[in-house]
């Protein structure tokens, strides 16, 4: 029998307020353990918590740009459950009136758009940080009470390349809004993953298991490949699917389980009764609206548009923010029209180097002012050869310098003179009187190689467009 996945994703974010959701604690990774508490975030008897203004906003932002409807009228909610790392035995959620609701994220597979609804995005705090050890396991509360934001979709993907997809463009949404760095292996972006199979043409759900402790998104989508597998083979050998919560292990590449699934009525929600109920305004939403920066498709289709970018070249650049805004000021640097040179020295060759050294192209030193004139100078005024051109950009990210001011010092201007170039082409032509022949013959590779003999006598310098250009000349008339 053939199965089909079904998966809904419960993505949490991290929301980059200075302080926590409930208290004035502050969020700072990598503090020394249980340094950044106060009886408020621990549940201490007597202690009343307030909510951060921030978070809210943040929230009320993220679900506007998932096209979430706002609710006018929202509320918290406990909800009760012990784990060591929940210091009170209760965590301030939200349960029946989420802060946003009924939204909605296209994703782009295989040429295809899909869209994956959004059931809601609740606010809630974080619990605390077990650190397990051969003999003992340590808790570290630093994190107890920091603003999350639960975005839980509706089970509308089917395989793990569209989670991929999926959890790629939510990330790329939250960061564009600077509501959150979404930085995996701080934990600023969790993701957990229900998945069922069902036979393929059905309407009824199977037997859910849900994925947890996916630190990266490779690692979502290797656990999701696993666990299709599994349970189509137990499926296939008749067994049966139990509702558990089951551990990925990178390490070993497999599901490990971790209890037996909890159903919602185990939780025992109940009002927060140290918060009232809070009224969103339409004024507040509308606000919120109209200061919502352009958003990755938006500035995707605007550098098509604007700039004549390919679609692809402009999906690498606008998926990060930083890196499109640094995109745009080099396309502005560079006065032409066409921008296609500049957005090839982006993807190409910078990346490279960024990526050699784990960086981002905007954080590399290369000014978009820089970076331009190194490729006027390549592309267009041919003082360089490309392959020249990618060692001075080397340089320049580990100097800081000016192509002008690293060609000069180098003396790695190409030789274009063509009096300059005459006796070093006379000596290859008759050095190589075969391949002087095979040209004759019609043998176009025999003139790339007499380019390649002048290249090596003037040490690389010598532009091999006009170098060409002379052998034809000379060749021709001999």
């Amino acid at each position: 029998m053939e199965y089909e996945a079904v998966i809904g994703l419960e993505v949490h974010v991290q929301l980059k307020t200075q302080t926590k959701a409930f208290c004035n604690c502050r969020i700072e990774f990598g503090s020394p353990v249980n340094s950044l508490t106060c009886p408020v975030c621990l549940g201490l008897p007597g202690s009343l918590p307030v909510l951060n203004k921030t978070a809210l906003d943040y929230a009320i932002k993220v679900g506007l740009a998932l096209n979430c409807s706002v609710q006018e009228f929202t509320k918290f909610d406990r909800k009760h459950y012990y784990y060591p790392d929940l210091s009170k035995n209760y965590q301030i959620s939200q349960y029946d009136l989420p802060v946003c609701k009924d939204g909605f994220l296209d994703i782009q597979v295989e040429g295809q758009t899909k869209r994956i609804r959004i059931k809601r995005a609740h606010l809630e705090e974080d619990a605390g940080k077990l650190i397990h050890e051969p003999d003992k396991s340590l808790l570290d509360l630093n994190r107890t009470g920091i603003p999350l934001l639960e975005i839980v979709s509706e089970p509308d993907i089917h395989s793990p390349q569209e989670a991929h997809e999926y959890l790629s463009d939510l990330k790329m949404i939250v960061e564009y809004l600077e509501a959150s760095d979404c930085d995996m292996e701080k934990g600023t972006l969790r993701c957990d993953a229900n998945i069922s199979l069902r036979p393929k043409g059905a309407e009824e759900l199977g037997t859910k298991t849900e994925l947890k402790n996916m630190n990266s998104f490779k690692g979502v989508k290797d656990a999701l490949v696993y666990e299709i597998q599994r349970q189509n083979n137990l499926l296939e050998n008749g067994g049966k699917i139990i509702q558990q919560t089951l551990l990925w292990d990178p390490k070993e590449s497999k599901t490990v389980v971790m209890r037996t699934k909890e159903e919602a009525k185990d939780y025992r929600y109940f009002p927060e009764p140290d918060l009232p109920p809070f009224i969103i305004s339409q004024e507040k939403i509308s606000q919120v609206k109209s200061s919502l920066p352009e958003l990755p498709k938006e500035k995707l289709q605007r550098f098509v548009k604007e700039y004549g970018l390919l679609e692809y070249d402009a999906g690498i650049l606008v998926s990060n923010k930083e890196k499109a805004d640094y995109s745009e000021k080099c396309f502005c640097a560079w006065t032409d029209k066409n921008k296609k040179p500049v957005v090839n020295w982006l993807i190409g060759p910078l990346a490279s180097i960024a990526s050699s050294s784990n960086l981002e192209i905007q954080q590399t030193g290369v000014t978009a002012k820089n970076l331009a004139e190194l490729v006027d100078l390549v592309e267009n005024k041919n003082l360089v050869s490309h392959l020249t051109g990618k060692s001075v950009l080397e340089e320049m990210v580990a100097s800081q310098k000016t192509a002008q001011e690293i060609i000069q010092e180098k003396n790695l201007a190409q030789i274009s003179d063509e009096g300059a170039l005459a006796k070093e082409i006379e000596a290859v032509v008759k050095g190589n009187a075969k391949s002087v022949e095979d040209f004759k013959a019609g043998k176009a590779n025999a003139l790339m190689f007499l380019v390649g003999q002048v290249m090596k006598r003037t040490g690389g310098k010598a532009n091999p467009k006009v170098v060409q250009e002379i052998l034809k000349r000379r060749l021709s008339n001999a």
